[in-house]
């Protein structure tokens, strides 16, 4: 099969099967590319995931159009980025044109297996990610470290915060071991051309959208979102509501009924930008701008970025910070196990559920996408036959 193709199907098989959230499609990400086919070293992949941690926009979606450009160049990021988005954005754009029917939902099985199945690939991320960059005593600290306080404190920008003090708290402790050196590196003709967008996009947008039409005023709003949220996901809405509902553009019923449909899909939750753009005027241009309007600061930062930490990467002292960073996204991931876990054990039976499949992805080795479909085929029995 060719390759471009193959990558294009590996992540819309992702798309349709990453239920839990950004931090469960981080977990999914390291199960295929890093145990499954082994495209990268863990240290490799950790890498990726701390750039996209460290800068706005959603944090999975940004890690797989790295992974994508890497393999592929742009046309994988861009088939990586299409395979992984266009299940949940096509679901919830058909939704927003269909002015969100508050019938569709899942059924109350499906959503706690599938909650199970996500708390069971994070478990494995974190279980994994640990026993390679947490060897150290202080690593360890700062995983657990870097896990209570983002468990104590819910704020999206102490993440980044996070990473960063870890980074230079690891360069701390090993500062007597390296050797000094000038750090050198530059912005290439692509890395500046892709900051150029995202800068004039956040500057002069709003310049010129400011009398325009709804659709017009719409990307700007969207495109500000996407370019000033750490986090992702869930951090996300305050700003959409503001961007529609604050401005008579979508009702508050609409904008709910749309963020519930947004939690029975699988793949990112930017994706409810399709929803709201196909519930501003009915029509599928905007569902289509909406979601290209809040993507598009994320993949212009992200490969902006990039070449820049390509070449800081390989300084030694730079490498000590990521070690540090690298056990701060563990505990990251710990973190996120920790909250999820006590939102939805709720009962024996879901813990039951969790350790099936824990038990299935870990040490069975099925892949984390036919837990999911099995999934599915025993709500579709249960609902037939009970």
């Amino acid at each position: 099969m060719n390759s471009k193709l193959s990558l294009f199907l590996i992540f819309l098989r992702l798309g349709l099967t990453s239920f839990g959230g950004p931090v469960a499609h981080i977990g999914y990400f390291r199960e295929e590319f890093v145990n499954r086919r082994r495209w990268f070293s863990e240290e490799e992949f950790a890498d990726n995931v701390a750039l996209c941690q460290l800068i706005p926009g959603p944090a999975s979606s940004q890690t797989g159009l790295v992974i994508g450009y890497q393999r592929e160049g742009y046309l994988g990021a861009l088939l990586a980025w299409l395979g992984f988005t266009l299940p949940s954005a096509l679901a919830l754009g058909y939704l927003g044109i269909m002015l969100a029917n508050p019938g569709v939902s899942l059924s109350p099985l499906l959503l706690t297996l599938l909650k199970a199945i996500a708390i069971a690939v994070i478990l494995q991320a974190v279980i994994g990610m640990a026993r390679t960059f947490c060897t150290t005593a202080a690593n360890k600290l700062l995983m657990l470290a870097s896990a209570a306080a983002l468990t104590l404190v819910a704020a999206p920008w102490l993440t980044p915060l996070l990473i960063v003090a870890a980074g230079l708290i690891s360069l701390g402790i090993n500062r007597a071991a390296l050797q000094p050196s000038k750090l050198v590196w530059r912005v290439n003709r692509g890395g500046a051309l892709w900051l150029l967008i995202f800068f004039a996009g956040l500057l002069l947008l709003p310049l010129v959208t400011a009398d325009a039409g709804a659709v017009a005023q719409l990307f700007n709003s969207f495109f500000r979102a996407g370019a000033l949220v750490f986090g992702g996901g869930h951090v996300v809405l305050p700003l959409l509501a503001d961007a529609t509902v604050a401005k008579g553009l979508i009702s508050s019923e609409v904008f709910i009924s749309g963020y519930g449909a947004a939690q029975a899909v699988p793949g990112p939750l930017f994706t409810f930008a399709a929803f709201l753009g196909g519930a501003l005027d009915g029509s599928v241009s905007s569902a289509v701008i909406a979601t290209c309007a809040i993507f598009l600061p994320a993949v212009a930062l992200v490969f902006g970025v990039l070449p820049i930490w390509e070449q800081l990467k390989t300084d030694a002292r730079v490498r000590v910070a990521i070690g540090g960073a690298n056990a701060a996204v563990v505990g990251v991931l710990l973190a996120a196990l920790i909250t999820i876990s006590m939102q939805t054990l709720t009962s024996v039976y879901v813990g039951l559920a969790v350790m099936v499949a824990f038990g299935l992805v870990q040490w069975v080795k099925i892949p984390a996408w036919i837990v999911v479909a099995a999934s599915c085929a025993i709500s579709l029995v249960e609902a037939w036959f009970f």
